[in-house]
């Protein structure tokens, strides 16, 4: 059965919310790099009358290949009718305030940018206590709703095109294939030459271990 990526949006829109956006992130779980949230707002003609054919397909961005990921970031970026905005938050800022804080940090700042303001997020996940807008929270949301599903490719393209660049700066690490995650090669890396600027200290197995209190 075909899943309806719609139905949420409908939904609003039938109790009179016209301006919905999705918001996703990419890179909470890498060992190094940003975090990166987008937000995405479709057209309404689109939630009525479905997605442009260009955009059949369009999924979770870990569902997606490469090539497909781009093709849809690059016509959702080149239409006036959709809006969508990106926040990255660095590698600092993750280790002072902890990788969930800064992912909720992400999706706020993205929202904000978005003028007007929307008047409902479709968030992928668990409920954000710290939203600026009213939400609905969707476990799986990426793969649930098409407005998650775009944001989720504006925040792993330009994420991956991220790590891409830092991949030339330290070209040791593998960032071009890795894009930061904990591959094996990653940590043969990390073991050889120890960690750069963009590895998350907070991270294990980058983080001190705790002492034992009871150790004597």
């Amino acid at each position: 059965m075909e899943i309806d990526r719609f139905e949420f949006e409908r939904a609003l829109l039938e109790r009179g919310t016209t301006r919905i956006a999705g918001v996703d992130e990419a890179g909470r779980g890498p060992l190094a790099g940003p975090v990166v949230a987008a937000a995405a707002v479709l057209p309404e003609t689109w939630i009525r009358g479905g997605l442009p054919e260009a955009l059949h397909g369009l999924n979770d961005s870990k569902q997606l290949q490469p090539t497909q990921r781009e093709i849809f970031f690059e016509f959702l970026a080149g239409r006036s009718e959709v809006q969508t905005a990106v926040s990255i938050v660095d590698v600092e800022v993750i280790d002072s305030i902890n990788i969930l804080r800064a992912t909720h940090q992400a999706m706020n700042r993205a929202l904000a940018q978005l003028l007007p303001p929307p008047e409902h997020v479709l968030v992928d996940g668990l409920n954000v206590a710290t939203l600026a807008f009213p939400q609905t929270a969707l476990v799986q949301g990426d793969a649930r709703s098409y407005s998650i599903a775009a944001a989720s490719v504006i925040a792993k393209v330009t994420r991956d095109r991220l790590m891409d660049e830092f991949h030339r700066q330290y070209p040791v690490y593998g960032f071009a294939n890795n894009k930061g995650y904990g591959t094996p090669q990653h940590l043969a890396a990390l073991a050889e030459h120890g960690p750069c600027p963009l590895h998350r200290r907070s991270f294990a197995p980058l983080k001190p271990p705790e002492p034992d209190l009871f150790d004597r």
